[in-house]
Protein backbone atom coordinates (compact mmCIF):
# COMPACT_ATOMS: atom_id res chain seq x y z
CA UNK A 1 0.00 0.00 0.00
CA UNK A 2 1.12 3.33 -0.82
CA UNK A 3 1.54 6.18 1.23
CA UNK A 4 -1.31 8.34 -0.25
CA UNK A 5 -3.73 5.26 -0.02
CA UNK A 6 -2.83 4.50 3.55
CA UNK A 7 -3.38 8.08 4.78
CA UNK A 8 -6.79 7.90 2.60
CA UNK A 9 -7.37 4.54 4.07
CA UNK A 10 -6.56 6.19 7.85
CA UNK A 11 -8.73 9.20 7.19
CA UNK A 12 -12.07 7.06 6.23
CA UNK A 13 -11.30 4.91 9.34
CA UNK A 14 -11.18 8.08 11.35
CA UNK A 15 -14.46 9.23 9.85
CA UNK A 16 -15.83 5.56 10.81
CA UNK A 17 -15.14 6.14 14.42
CA UNK A 18 -17.10 8.98 14.57
CA UNK A 19 -19.74 6.69 13.05
CA UNK A 20 -19.08 3.92 15.57
CA UNK A 21 -19.46 6.37 18.78
CA UNK A 22 -22.45 8.13 17.26
CA UNK A 23 -24.26 4.62 16.45
CA UNK A 24 -23.34 2.97 19.93
CA UNK A 25 -25.14 6.38 21.04
CA UNK A 26 -28.15 5.59 19.34
CA UNK A 27 -27.72 1.79 20.21
CA UNK A 28 -28.58 2.81 24.02
CA UNK A 29 -26.35 0.11 25.46
CA UNK A 30 -26.81 -1.99 22.65
CA UNK A 31 -30.80 -2.07 23.19
CA UNK A 32 -31.61 -1.38 19.68
CA UNK A 33 -30.96 -4.03 17.42
CA UNK A 34 -30.68 -1.68 14.22
CA UNK A 35 -28.04 0.77 15.36
CA UNK A 36 -26.41 -2.20 17.45
CA UNK A 37 -25.97 -3.76 14.22
CA UNK A 38 -24.42 -0.83 12.50
CA UNK A 39 -22.41 -0.16 15.28
CA UNK A 40 -20.78 -3.17 15.13
CA UNK A 41 -20.08 -2.63 11.37
CA UNK A 42 -18.63 0.62 11.54
CA UNK A 43 -16.63 -0.70 14.31
CA UNK A 44 -15.48 -3.85 11.66
CA UNK A 45 -14.76 -1.40 8.96
CA UNK A 46 -12.73 0.91 10.48
CA UNK A 47 -10.34 -1.78 12.83
CA UNK A 48 -10.07 -3.01 9.03
CA UNK A 49 -8.80 0.21 7.69
CA UNK A 50 -6.84 1.16 10.31
CA UNK A 51 -5.15 -2.14 9.96
CA UNK A 52 -4.26 -1.61 6.09
CA UNK A 53 -3.24 1.92 6.82
CA UNK A 54 -0.99 0.56 9.27
CA UNK A 55 1.03 -1.66 6.29
CA UNK A 56 2.50 1.93 5.18
CA UNK A 57 2.57 4.88 8.09
CA UNK A 58 4.34 4.27 11.91
CA UNK A 59 1.70 3.03 14.41
CA UNK A 60 2.48 6.06 16.64
CA UNK A 61 1.57 8.73 13.96
CA UNK A 62 -1.56 6.72 12.68
CA UNK A 63 -3.08 5.90 15.65
CA UNK A 64 -3.13 9.83 17.23
CA UNK A 65 -3.94 10.83 14.00
CA UNK A 66 -7.27 8.20 13.98
CA UNK A 67 -7.75 8.96 17.23
CA UNK A 68 -7.81 12.59 16.51
CA UNK A 69 -10.07 12.73 13.98
CA UNK A 70 -12.35 9.77 16.30
CA UNK A 71 -12.48 12.82 19.01
CA UNK A 72 -12.71 16.01 17.11
CA UNK A 73 -15.56 14.19 14.78
CA UNK A 74 -17.56 12.73 17.65
CA UNK A 75 -17.32 15.89 19.78
CA UNK A 76 -18.73 18.02 16.98
CA UNK A 77 -21.90 15.24 16.09
CA UNK A 78 -22.05 15.29 20.35
CA UNK A 79 -22.79 18.61 19.70
CA UNK A 80 -25.23 18.92 16.69
CA UNK A 81 -26.76 15.50 17.37
CA UNK A 82 -26.79 14.92 21.14
CA UNK A 83 -27.03 19.03 22.75
CA UNK A 84 -23.41 18.44 24.23
CA UNK A 85 -22.71 21.93 25.20
CA UNK A 86 -19.62 23.59 23.02
CA UNK A 87 -17.56 26.30 25.23
CA UNK A 88 -14.39 28.00 24.38
CA UNK A 89 -12.27 25.73 25.90
CA UNK A 90 -13.69 22.50 24.50
CA UNK A 91 -13.54 24.86 20.90
CA UNK A 92 -9.92 25.39 21.62
CA UNK A 93 -9.15 21.54 22.73
CA UNK A 94 -10.47 20.35 19.29
CA UNK A 95 -8.57 23.25 17.35
CA UNK A 96 -5.36 21.79 19.14
CA UNK A 97 -6.44 18.07 18.09
CA UNK A 98 -6.70 19.13 14.70
CA UNK A 99 -3.77 20.90 14.82
CA UNK A 100 -1.60 17.91 15.98
CA UNK A 101 -3.42 15.90 13.12
CA UNK A 102 -2.37 18.94 10.44
CA UNK A 103 1.03 18.79 11.86
CA UNK A 104 1.39 14.68 11.89
CA UNK A 105 0.93 14.63 8.25
CA UNK A 106 3.31 17.29 7.33
CA UNK A 107 6.06 15.39 9.89
CA UNK A 108 8.62 13.64 7.50
CA UNK A 109 8.36 10.19 8.24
Amino acid sequence: MNQTTAWTALVVAGFLDVAWAVSMKYAEGYTRPGWSLASLVFLGLFVYLLGRALEALPVGTAYAVWTGIGAAGTVFFGVLLFGETLNPFRVVGVILVLAGIVALRLAPA
